[in-house]
C-alpha cells in the first residue's frame, strides 16, 4: 500500500501537481514511518511549492533516519537554500560530499551556497539571463512552462537574454515580470501597474533585492523495477519513431517491425497497435488489422485511455472491413463500426467513411437486386391492375419493376399514369422527368409531363414540354393534340373568356412561378406595365424590345395582363 501511494505521489510531482505529491506521499510515510526515501521525496515537493519550513524538516528526518545517505544532505542543502541560511546550507552539501565526493548535485548546491551576496558587482538581474540555465528554470516552473509555447514570449525573453538592459522595454508585460520572479526566486509585490525600475539606471534599489535561491527539483526516488519501466518506455518511442520513419517509405515489413518491438516493450500506448494496423491495411493484411484494432480498443478502455485513440481503431477497423466487402451484407459491420467510432468522437473522416458505406451499400443492393426477367413480368402485373383501374396495386407493381431495373422508362411512365389517375400530380411529374432524364427521345416521356403540367394549369410549362417533345418526335399525335389544348387555354385567357374564379385562381399559380415574380419585381418593368394603361406611345416604344416583349406575352399568357 505504501509503495502505491508512493507511486502516485512520483507520477504527481512528474505532472508538476505538488500539492498533490505532497498528500500521497503523506499517506506512504503513514504506513511506512521509518522509510527516508518517502521524507525525502516529500522534501523535495515542499520546496517546490517554496514551503521549506517544512522541506527542512523533511529533509532533518531523513538524515536522522539514513544519515550514510548522500541524497538526504542534497534536500537538507536545498531547504536551508529556501530560507536563505546560507552558513547551513554549505555545511550540509559538505557533509554529503564527505559521503559522496563525486555527487554532482551536491557539488553544485555547495556551489551556488558559497557564492558572495549583495556585493557591489553583484548584479542578479543580470546574472538571471544568462546561459541555459534561465531556460531550464522557465521549464520547470508551472506558471512560466506555458508561456515557452507562446513564440512572442521566447522571442521577448531572446531579446533580454542577449542584452538585459532591455529588461526595462517589457516590465508591462506579465509574463516577463512572472518570469524574473521566477529567476530571481522573489515574489513581486504590488498592484498590476506597479513597475520595477531598471537595472542598470537605479542599481541601489537592486541591491536590497536578497534572491532566493530555488533548490533544483531532484528527481523523485524510484524503485529499480520503476527505472527499468521508464527506460523500456523510452525505448518503445524510439521503435515508434523508426517505424513511422519505415511507414513513409512505404518500407511496411520493417514498419511492423519497429511497431511488434515497441509493443513488446511497452503495453500501454495503444498507439504502436493503431500504427500496426495502419500498416496491414496498406499492405492489405485486413485479418491483422482488424484483430490489431480489436486490442487497441480492448486494452484502450482497460487503460482508460483518451476516447480519440479508441475512435481511431475503430475507424481503421471499419476501414478494414470495408475493404473486405463483396456483398451489400458485408458493409453491414462496417456501417456498425463506424457509427461505434462516432459515439467516441465525432470525426469528420470517420463521418465521410460511414456516409461512403452506405452509400456503396445501397448500390450494391442495387446491383445484387437488378433483375429485367423479374422487372418485366411486375411491368405486366401493373399494366393488368391499370386496366382494372386498382391504381394503388398498380403502383406497388411498378415501383418493384423499378427496383429491380432502374433504367426502365416504360415503368416509370407507367406509374407516372398512375400518379395522375390518383392525383398524386407532383409525384407523376417526378416520373415522367425520370423518363426524360433516362432517354430523352421516349415520346411518352413528354406527353406525361405535358399532361400533368396541364391538370396542374400550367399551360405555359406545358406547351413547352410538348413542343420540346415535337423536337424528336414531329408527327407524335398525342403531343400535337397538347399543344392544341394549351392554345386553346392560352387563348381563352387572353381574350378573357374566364370566370373570375377561374382567373383568380390562374393569377394565384401564375404568382408562385420565380419567372413571373421576378418580372414583377423588375423596377423596368413595372413602369412599363404602368405606360401599358397610363401612356400607349410610351409602351408601343417599349414593345420595339424583344426582351420587354416576351416577358409581357409571359404575363399575359400567365393571366396577370388581359389584352382587350
Amino acid at each position: 500500500m505504501a509503495e502505491e501511494a508512493k507511486s502516485k505521489g512520483n507520477a504527481a510531482f512528474s505532472s508538476g501537481d505538488y500539492a498533490s505529491a505532497i498528500t500521497h506521499f503523506t499517506s506512504a510515510i503513514n504506513l511506512s514511518p521509518t522509510n527516508h526515501i518517502l521524507y525525502s521525496n516529500r522534501s523535495a515537493a515542499y520546496a517546490s511549492l517554496h514551503r521549506y519550513a517544512e522541506a527542512l524538516s523533511d529533509a532533518k528526518k531523513t538524515v536522522e533516519l539514513k544519515p550514510d545517505w548522500a541524497k538526504g544532505y542534497s534536500r537538507l542543502g536545498a531547504a536551508y537554500m529556501g530560507l536563505s541560511q546560507y552558513k547551513e546550507a554549505t555545511d550540509a552539501y559538505k557533509r554529503g560530499l564527505e559521503i559522496d565526493p563525486s555527487n554532482e548535485t551536491l557539488k553544485s548546491g555547495l556551489a551556488d551556497a558559497s557564492k558572495p551576496r549583495g556585493g557591489p558587482s553583484s548584479n542578479p538581474f543580470v546574472e538571471a539571463f544568462q546561459g541555459e540555465e534561465m531556460w531550464a528554470k522557465l521549464t520547470a516552473d508551472p506558471g512560466t512552462r506555458a508561456y515557452l509555447q507562446q513564440a512572442d514570449f521566447v522571442k521577448t525573453m531572446k531579446e533580454i537574454q542577449r542584452n538585459p538592459n532591455n529588461l526595462n522595454l517589457y516590465m508591462k508585460d506579465k509574463r516577463v515580470m512572472q518570469a524574473l520572479g521566477v529567476l530571481l526566486n522573489v515574489k513581486f509585490g504590488g498592484g498590476e501597474d506597479a513597475e520595477m525600475q531598471e537595472a542598470e539606471s537605479s542599481p541601489e534599489p537592486v541591491k536590497k533585492v536578497e534572491p532566493v535561491v530555488e533548490p533544483e527539483a531532484e528527481a523523485m526516488e524510484v524503485t529499480e523495477e520503476e527505472r527499468e519501466k521508464k527506460e523500456r518506455k523510452e525505448e518503445a518511442k524510439k521503435e515508434k519513431e523508426l517505424g513511422n520513419a519505415a511507414y513513409k517509405k512505404k518500407e511496411f515489413e520493417k514498419a511492423i517491425e519497429h511497431y511488434s518491438k515497441a509493443m513488446e516493450l511497452d503495453d500501454e500506448d495503444i498507439s504502436y497497435l493503431t500504427n500496426r494496423a495502419a500498416v496491414f491495411l496498406e499492405m492489405g493484411k485486413y485479418e491483422e488489422c482488424i484483430q490489431d484494432c480489436d486490442k487497441a480498443v480492448e486494452r484502450g478502455r482497460e487503460l482508460r485511455f483518451d476516447f480519440k485513440m479508441i475512435a481511431k481503431a475503430l475507424t481503421r477497423k471499419g476501414s478494414a472491413l470495408v475493404k473486405m466487402a463483396k456483398s451489400s451484407r458485408d458493409f453491414e459491420p462496417a456501417i456498425e463500426t463506424f457509427q461505434k467510432a462516432l459515439t467516441e468522437h465525432r470525426n469528420p473522416d470517420t463521418l465521410k467513411k460511414l456516409n461512403d458505406a452506405e452509400k456503396a451499400k445501397k448500390e450494391l443492393e442495387q446491383q445484387e437486386y437488378f433483375d429485367p426477367n423479374i422487372a418485366e413480368e411486375e411491368r405486366e402485373k401493373g399494366n393488368g391492375f391499370f386496366k382494372e383501374q386498382k391504381y394503388p396495386e398498380a403502383v406497388k407493381h411498378y415501383s418493384e419493376a423499378i427496383k429491380r431495373n432502374p433504367k426502365d422508362v416504360r415503368a416509370y411512365s407507367n406509374r407516372a399514369a398512375c400518379y395522375t389517375k390518383l392525383g398524386a400530380l407532383p409525384e407523376g411529374l417526378k416520373d415522367a422527368e425520370k423518363c426524360i432524364e433516362l432517354d430523352s427521345s421516349f415520346s411518352k416521356g413528354y406527353s406525361r409531363k405535358g399532361a400533368i403540367q396541364f391538370f396542374m394549369k400550367e399551360y405555359d410549362k406545358a406547351m413547352e414540354t410538348y413542343q420540346e417533345g415535337l423536337n424528336h418526335d414531329p408527327k407524335n399525335q398525342e403531343l400535337l393534340d397538347g399543344v392544341r389544348r394549351c392554345v386553346e387555354q392560352i387563348n381563352k385567357a387572353n381574350r378573357g373568356d374566364l370566370t373570375p374564379e377561374e382567373l383568380k385562381e390562374r393569377q394565384a399559380k401564375a404568382m408562385q412561378d420565380p419567372e413571373v415574380q421576378n418580372i414583377l419585381s423588375d423596377p423596368v418593368m413595372r413602369q412599363v406595365l404602368v405606360d401599358l394603361q397610363e401612356n400607349p406611345k410610351a409602351a408601343q416604344e417599349h414593345m420595339k424590345n424583344p426582351m420587354v416583349m416576351n416577358k409581357i406575352q409571359k404575363l399575359v399568357s400567365a393571366g396577370i395582363v388581359q389584352v382587350r
